[in-house]
């Protein structure tokens, strides 16, 4: 199994080297037409990883799929990685906005937006490999943490329903507050760099506070999604590969999608509605077992509704503000 684990991670470090060394040498504002080109690699990476995983599952590399307390094969395995790698993707559209406000806060210049997405997501990585590891130690020392999650998804499903994703105040970031306290911060940005020196002192950048901030808005929807996989597969590895895979195409979805976002006005309450399915889950898990193709179909089909009421709702309203207000036919009236 190490070598596996092993293997995954230098994988990911080659995907990330090649896209930062190569194809984003030279640092450029990304254009919609780049970032969706972007958007259906990692997709196409993740769907070319997902038969490997069934690969290694069905014929046992390294004694995969046999570590657990059943053995996985190879198509529960690429199932519920399918599945966990939608959850996951759809719960980041929610990031997508707040990461939006918060280059919009700090007045990000579109040229180095790629760069601090860069080194967020792969800050994010490893937060969420330590956060997976203690997650997996926990389900497998504490009967009671199915439990816990459980009812976190639930209770963060509905914190998620009334609160407003408007409401971002990156001063009062803790974080944000301790970088202030042992650097100075230059009044204006000093082209791509973090830190820089201002005023005869070692100083930050509103680029490296906007680098924290993304950082830290990603440990907190770590904390919600995380639990959300386990609900679906207590596999670490397939709940780190999914999970991973689904962040790595983060950066091109937001330049793709940053400004559609409020277009999907139904899409929260999908999320909503997947965060309570997946807490029930695991609420009723020794009671009622819901298999990965049920839960796939529900994930899946959930997403749609959303996308399909909101598509729909988009067009209602277009329809109406070419109408005009009522008894305005186009025509003038004569006197």
């Amino acid at each position: 199994m190490f070598f596996i684990w092993a293997g995954f991670i230098v994988l990911i470090l080659a995907l990330l080297a090649l896209d930062l060394g190569v194809f984003h040498r030279q640092e450029h504002a990304v254009g919609v037409r780049e970032a969706l080109i972007w958007t259906a690699v990692w997709i196409a990476s993740a769907l070319a990883f997902n038969v490997l995983v069934y690969f290694m599952y069905e014929n046992h590399w390294l004694g995969i799929g046999k570590h657990l307390s059943e053995t996985v094969s190879g198509t529960q395995a690429a199932k519920e990685f399918f599945a966990g790698y939608v959850l996951e993707k759809s719960l980041s559209m929610d990031n997508i906005f707040v990461i939006a406000l918060i280059m919009r806060y700090f007045a990000v210049p579109a040229i180095y937006q790629h760069r601090v997405l860069f080194w967020g997501i792969l800050g994010a990585m490893v937060m969420r490999g330590v956060m997976i590891g203690i997650g997996a130690a926990m389900i497998t020392r504490f009967a009671w943490t199915l439990y816990f999650f459980g009812g976190l998804l639930i209770i963060t499903a509905i914190k998620m329903l009334i609160t407003d994703s408007d409401s971002i105040e990156p001063d009062r970031n803790p974080w944000v507050r301790l970088a202030r306290r042992f650097y100075p911060v230059t009044p204006r940005f000093e082209g791509r760099r973090f830190f820089t020196h201002y005023n005869g002192q070692r100083a930050i950048t509103p680029l490296f506070l906007a680098l924290i901030v993304i950082e830290s808005t990603d440990l907190l929807f770590a904390i919600d999604s995380i639990p959300a996989i386990f609900g679906l597969t207590q596999d670490p590895f397939i709940v780190f590969t999914s999970n991973i895979f689904a962040i790595l195409g983060l950066r091109s979805m937001y330049f793709a999608l940053a400004g559609l976002m409020e277009k999907f006005r139904y899409l929260k309450v999908s999320l909503v509605f997947l965060l309570i399915f997946v807490g029930v889950k695991m609420l009723v898990h020794d009671h009622y077992h819901i298999d990965a193709d049920a839960s796939l179909a529900i994930i899946l089909g959930t997403l749609a509704v959303g996308v399909i009421a909101s598509i729909m709702a988009n067009r209602r309203d277009a329809l109406r503000s070419n109408q005009g207000p009522p008894g305005n036919d186009g025509h003038m009236e004569r006197s």
